[in-house]
């Protein structure tokens, strides 16, 4: 294992690895932890008491966070006529045809972070399954980035729109803002994925669901939630809505 630096050893003093924070306290523990001398990304991480082998216990979707992830992000949309300049208004950094799709196969070129395709153009997409799959840049109707309304999906990716999805460790990893944020917006930002998370809860779950929530700058410590708190407390808001 890699020596930690001293910025990180002071930070880890701070936290006690065996409590289970509260959602504020959580994060303002964070938020003290970060100390690079760079805007770091705060990132979530859920692990899910389900099974990511089985087609029925898949938990993936996507939202717009209120207030964005703090990233400019590139996006790429595959289209033609009206829907390609429809894209290009909407503020997509690249669009194209099949000549992209070549671009991508014979120069190895991934200068974007999101890719769109109308249905219409998925043939042409499909062919770089290979390349795309295992970048997670394949573009997939469940997180809306296979659709005719490119328009929305383009301003809704550029306002901060992200995906969420099981890994084969059944952890779903997902950005949530800049430590620049401050604690009200990390805040209203992670709230947005933990209620789209547990609004996805497969059937075929079974037992505790949110078995685990970690929160960490991109060079800090880890700092864990209590997740029997959070359950109650998005259960009880899917009751009121």
């Amino acid at each position: 294992m890699p020596k930690r630096g001293k910025k990180y050893q002071d930070s880890i003093k701070s936290i006690d690895k065996l409590k289970l924070y509260d959602l504020q306290e959580a994060v303002e523990a964070m938020l003290s932890t970060a100390k690079a001398n760079f805007d770091e990304t705060v990132e979530a991480h859920l692990r899910l008491g389900v099974d990511s082998r089985h087609a029925d216990q898949q938990v993936r979707g996507a939202v717009v966070l209120p207030h964005g992830t703090g990233k400019t992000v590139r996006v790429l949309v595959f289209a033609k006529g009206d829907k390609a300049k429809e894209a290009q208004e909407a503020g997509a950094d690249f669009v194209g045809e099949a000549e992209l799709a070549d671009k991508i196969q014979k120069e190895n070129w991934f200068d974007f972070d999101v890719v769109i395709a109308t249905p219409d153009m998925m043939g042409v997409v499909g062919k770089l399954g290979r390349v795309l799959g295992p970048k997670g840049l394949m573009p997939n109707p469940k997180s809306g980035t296979v659709t005719f309304d490119v328009e929305k999906a383009v301003q809704e990716i550029k306002a901060g729109k992200v995906e969420y999805r099981l890994d084969k460790t059944n952890i779903i990893h997902v950005p949530v803002g800049k430590k620049s944020f401050g604690e009200e917006k990390i805040i209203d930002n992670l709230k947005v994925i933990l209620d789209a998370v547990m609004k996805a809860k497969p059937a075929a779950a079974k037992g505790k669901y949110l078995k685990s929530v970690t929160i960490a700058s991109t060079m800090g410590p880890g700092i864990k939630l209590n997740t029997t708190k959070l359950t109650d407390t998005f259960v009880s808001k899917a009751k009121v809505d």
